[in-house]
């Protein structure tokens, strides 16, 4: 399996969340009505992108902190999982498009929402206590602690691999978001810096 130097491996998450965080706050700039129009019949509003990334965290944040409240002292390498490496490898964009259409479970379905700034809000509250985690997880082994993941509780991953898992379908589902603006404004390129994703 993969093996990462554990705080190089945290740099970079922290780095990519960042990156969300700075295209989410570009989205509070957005026309409310553009976030909150689906592009076509079945598919998602930008705000209902959100709200289901905001159910994810709903579930792993607090599955992290618990973790983490555990007495496991830091290592220097992290050695992925063969599953936690999966998940994250079929969630990553590839050159910035997603190839592998997924259907999402039932309970990580959005509802309609009305008012686009507070589904915003949570999301950018969850990112920031993800990079609060990071920075805890530097002083644990992220390796050894494990999470049940939330579709199926006696299936865990290590820390790292939920942590790498959770920023890729984050980035997934930003490129999603970049295709739904450019469908429901017609303005294909809307400035929301998503090329690291």
């Amino acid at each position: 399996m993969k093996l990462f130097n554990s705080n190089s491996l945290i740099d970079q998450l922290r780095a990519d969340i960042r990156q969300l965080i700075a295209t989410a706050t570009f989205l509070k700039n957005e026309d409310p009505g553009a976030l909150l129009e689906q592009p076509g019949p079945g598919k998602w509003s930008v705000i209902q992108v959100l709200e289901h990334l905001n159910s994810y965290s709903d579930y792993y944040i607090p599955a992290l902190q618990t973790g983490l409240s555990k007495d496991v002292p830091a290592a220097a390498m992290f050695k992925s999982g063969w599953l936690g490496n999966y998940f994250t490898n079929s969630m990553l964009p590839k050159e910035g498009e997603v190839k592998n259409k997924m259907k999402a479970p039932k309970n990580h379905q959005p509802s309609f929402h009305a008012d686009a700034r507070p589904v915003i809000e949570k999301f950018l509250q969850q990112q920031y206590q993800l990079l609060e985690l990071l920075e805890k997880a530097r002083r644990k082994n992220i390796g050894k602690i494990r999470i049940p993941i939330s579709l199926a509780k006696f299936i865990k991953l290590k820390a790292g691999d939920t942590f790498r898992f959770m920023t890729a379908h984050e980035q997934r589902h930003f490129v999603q978001i970049k295709n739904t603006l450019a469908a429901v404004t017609g303005v294909a390129d809307r400035n929301l810096n998503l090329q690291a994703f």
